[in-house]
């Protein structure tokens, strides 16, 4: 008997049918003898309606408030997962962050898990009763509902399976698993078996939307194992039919690159002629880190005039504007700063852990792109991750060649 919690997200619980078709799989699991926790998103579409009444009430709304609203979504789903299951002769109930608890901090928007209580639903499992848990959402120390930020569920259902310790966390989305590539870019992409945690993570936080970023750290921090499967095909999760997110070391096999992610969001911005003293770069980016602006690639240049440097970094392009005025209003520098700015730019990676031990991944990524005439403007390394800056026009032909280059599709024949 396996303890397992499986998350159903916005697009697998967007309609009634949907809802049922996830409450058949949760009884296939009950019925193959594990126990099982459900955590479940809003219905698609619905979270973004209730923002938008949010904004329309109010475009400085009370942030307490805002997340009593936003959260409401995860609740209905709650309760009508509950009763599906129910229906199907299931014993099941549903459980909101409060009463649990599920505690965060009280950062109302963007809340981080501090806690979860489990007594009550170990309890409750053990019995053999389904438990039914709204992602997204908690309580503040102050009894406040708080939210964890868009993609929260994923979070939610990774921390719980971690507080429970579950045996495996299973993702369920409208995809199969996590590929090689964007299957919209690259048709021949594949369907990875296993990929490490800290191969996933570079991933989520590179472009793939499969998983959240802080749901994948919370996986590799506590070691629970998360699956990611499409909640429309015949299989379940104990059929181990999607992708397996876990520890570097129960992957017999690794590849040298394992995904290739791009990312058409990014903006560049450089900085041109600042003086090269110590210091210039604390003085440029720490203004940025405290009007939280995200800042990626970063490069420093020698500029043509003597005594000083060109920056060179990027930030996602949501975050342009704020970055310039900041860089124009609250630097620490006397001169005017000369800035120029590239938003016709997409970031390009390729992840594996497998670089660890393999020379030429490199060499593979640039000679590739120079055949087929795309020029590189910034490169970023890791010890598993290779990021280049290319013209966003050439986005999807060096997503394709590089696929093709690390012989992604030998993933097919393993899937």
């Amino acid at each position: 008997m396996a303890l397992i919690v499986a998350k159903f997200g916005g697009t697998s619980v967007a309609d009634i049918q949907r809802i049922e078709n996830a409450a058949a799989k949760v009884v296939r699991e009950v019925e193959a003898g594990n126990k099982v926790a459900v955590v479940v998103s809003a219905m698609s579409g619905v979270t973004n309606q209730l923002v938008d009444y949010c904004t329309q009430i109010s475009p400085m709304h009370d942030v307490r408030e805002y997340d009593v609203v936003v959260s409401s979504g995860e609740q209905i789903t709650a309760g009508l997962m509950a009763m599906a299951l129910q229906k199907k002769g299931i014993t099941a109930r549903s459980w909101l962050g409060w009463q649990i608890p599920i505690l965060t901090n009280d950062v109302h928007g963007k809340a981080r898990i501090e806690d979860i209580d489990t007594e009550e639903l170990h309890k409750r499992l053990n019995a053999g009763e389904v438990a039914v848990v709204p992602g997204f959402q908690g309580v503040t120390k102050a009894g406040r509902i708080s939210t964890l930020g868009r993609g929260g569920s994923d979070t939610s259902a990774v921390a719980l399976a971690a507080a429970l310790e579950a045996d495996r966390c299973d993702i369920y989305t409208d995809v199969t698993g996590v590929f090689t590539a964007d299957p919209r870019v690259v048709p021949d992409a594949c369907k990875i078996p296993k990929i490490s945690y800290e191969e996933m993570l570079e991933l989520a936080s590179l472009g793939s939307k499969v998983l959240q970023t802080r749901s994948v750290e919370m996986g590799a921090k506590s070691g629970v194992p998360i699956q990611v499967l499409s909640s429309f095909g015949e299989h379940i999760g104990s059929d181990l039919k999607g992708t397996l997110v876990t520890r570097e070391e129960s992957i017999v096999e690794q590849e040298v690159v394992s995904g290739i992610a791009h990312n058409l969001g990014e903006a560049k911005i450089t900085v041109v002629g600042v003086k090269d003293v110590p210091g210039v770069a604390a003085r440029l980016f720490e203004p940025l880190a405290k009007a939280a602006v995200n800042v990626d690639m970063i490069v420093q240049n020698i500029s043509s005039n003597a005594g000083t440097t060109d920056m060179t970094f990027t930030v996602p392009r949501t975050d342009l504007q704020r970055a310039m005025k900041v860089l124009q209003e609250d630097t620490d520098f006397e001169e005017a700063l000369d800035i120029r700015v590239n938003e016709n730019v997409a970031k390009i990676s390729v992840v594996g852990i497998g670089m660890k031990s393999h020379a030429g991944v490199a060499n593979t990524m640039f000679k590739t792109l120079a055949a087929k005439g795309i020029n590189i403007e910034v490169i970023s390394t890791s010890e598993i991750k290779i990021s280049v800056l290319i013209d966003e026009d050439y986005a999807e032909l060096a997503v394709r060649a590089l696929h093709d280059a690390y012989g992604l599709e030998e993933y097919c024949k393993i899937a």
